[in-house]
């Protein structure tokens, strides 16, 4: 399964689950990304925001789940993001996210497993960058079994949602993708 297939089941899971907003801070690593969120919000399924600034995208993204509340009813809304530093820019959406109760996800492009500590540039370390202010994280590594995206993204859903905790918060999905 390519990068751009793994990206488009793990939107439309997303979609399966309530989400209906995703914000995007584009980058070369999150394009598999950035190409099925076009295509959900194309086929009417979510609505796609674009913000080039990470730190924007993350209080937009809390906006909009602001605007949810006051709607009648909380819906978690993804943020999606390249990989480096980009993550770290997400940190203080992620803190308000996490000290006000809003159901934040964090979908993190990461760079393949193998690259990891070989002085590749831009090689942050992305999981557990938040540290304990996710109510959940996991670190999927590129090529794994795609069938594990529906588990993954139930989690994440159900974590971000206090579905199980009643404690609603961020969480973060750190998905690697292969060149």
């Amino acid at each position: 399964m390519s990068a751009t297939d793994v990206a488009r089941e793990l939107i439309a899971r997303l979609v399966a689950h309530g989400v209906r907003d995703v914000v995007l801070a584009p980058g070369s690593r999150s394009a598999p990304l950035a190409y099925a969120v076009a295509d959900a919000e194309a086929a009417g399924l979510l609505r796609a925001h674009v913000r080039v600034d990470e730190r924007t995208a993350g209080f937009y993204a809390l906006g909009l789940i602001k605007a949810s509340a006051l709607a009648g009813a909380v819906r978690p809304v993804a943020v999606a993001t390249t990989s480096g530093t980009a993550v770290a820019n997400l940190h203080p959406a992620v803190l308000e996210a996490s000290h006000t109760g809003l159901p934040l996800i964090v979908l993190s492009a990461d760079r393949p497993h193998e690259w990891r500590g070989t002085g590749a540039n831009q090689t942050t370390s992305q999981p557990g960058i938040y540290g304990d202010a996710v109510r959940w994280s996991a670190d999927l590594p590129a090529r794994f079994n795609p069938a594990a995206i529906r588990g993954q993204v139930a989690r994440a859903v159900a974590a971000a949602s206090g579905t199980i905790t009643r404690d609603p918060g961020p969480v973060q999905l750190n998905v690697g993708f292969a060149e």
